[in-house]
């Protein structure tokens, strides 16, 4: 499958990113790598396959995930003290749904 320069504007628009022209030829390149791949995983026969709810789900034992240990909460105070723009208690951020 081949990606064209128009579905890479396209998705780039969606997205509300402004790409270059060289940008624009690396990201056509890399997806249709990456669908590539995806083709030659539909190549597999997963007949007989039971499906998963996840994928530890039948290795309890070898679990490599950390203990759910409970934690205190971020005050507001901690939460904004790195925020770009923090204001009246919140994170202020630029309006992306109009264009």
């Amino acid at each position: 499958m081949k990606i064209t320069e128009q579905e890479v504007r396209y998705v780039a628009d969606l997205a509300n990113l402004h790409l270059t022209d060289a940008e624009v030829s690396k990201f056509e390149a890399d997806l249709d790598e990456i669908l590539a791949r995806v083709d030659k995983l539909n190549e597999i026969d997963t007949d007989g396959v039971e499906p998963m709810a996840q994928v530890l789900y039948a290795a309890e034992e070898t679990v490599t995930l950390r203990a759910d240990i409970p934690a205190p909460p971020l005050g507001n105070r901690e939460a904004l003290a790195n925020a770009p723009q923090p204001g009246a208690g919140y994170f202020k951020v630029p309006k992306v749904i109009e264009r």
